[in-house]
């Protein structure tokens, strides 16, 4: 009993006991801290390269090979009389298919990689570069191209038609440091938000 009463007024080890909780708050909010600033960098770079795959799909050859000779109904009867007929074509990395188009991946990767690029590298000098020079995880897996009718341009164009072009991120996720081992797996879970932006299509031709 003595002892136990030694022991109850002892307070020898109180501020190691005070110093060990506050530590693991004080590096819970650390960890927290970084955590959220390393995912509102992957949003915002993710933000930056979806925007630069918008304007460089609005001056480059199209995903859908097919666009160029989309033709109106009456054909040369409408020819500078009015807009093309309504057309909708969605072509996707991740199936390499274009809804009534044909896909081409050499399209794709310009906008993935940059022109004259087959992998994500350093941007060629005098190039546009591609979205992944901006955030490196994104392949053409991940990318989206919609090409619209939306009354632009007219039927007998030289240049065909003039969408309205929509570039959206999928299947993009997180990459992150302490979630991961707190919550093994969050990793392979928590999904970056659908990013996409439109643009009006210019000269769609890789060769300028």
């Amino acid at each position: 009993m003595i002892i136990l009463r030694r022991l109850a007024r002892d307070t020898g080890g109180a501020v190691f006991v005070e110093f060990t909780l506050i530590f693991a708050v004080f590096l819970t909010l650390i960890m927290g801290i970084v955590e959220f600033g390393l995912v509102f960098w992957q949003w915002n770079a993710a933000s930056k390269a979806v925007q630069l795959g918008g304007r460089l799909a609005a001056v480059s050859a199209p995903v859908d090979s097919s666009l160029p000779n989309v033709q109106c109904a009456n054909g040369a009867a409408d020819t500078g009389k009015k807009p093309h007929d309504y057309f909708l074509r969605t072509c996707s990395g991740a199936t390499g298919t274009c809804t009534s188009g044909t896909y081409d991946a050499a399209a794709m990767n310009t906008l993935v990689f940059g022109r004259g690029n087959n992998a994500c590298q350093d941007p060629v000098v005098g190039q546009l570069p591609g979205m992944c020079a901006i955030f490196s995880r994104i392949t053409p897996q991940n990318v989206v191209v919609t090409y619209e009718e939306t009354g632009l341009g007219f039927c007998g164009r030289p240049g065909g038609p003039v969408p309205t072009i929509t570039v959206q991120l999928t299947g993009l996720t997180f990459d992150w440091i302490f979630m991961d081992v707190l919550v093994p797996g969050i990793g392979d879970v928590v999904q970056l938000p659908g990013l996409r932006t439109t643009v009006t299509g210019e000269d769609l031709k890789s060769t300028n």
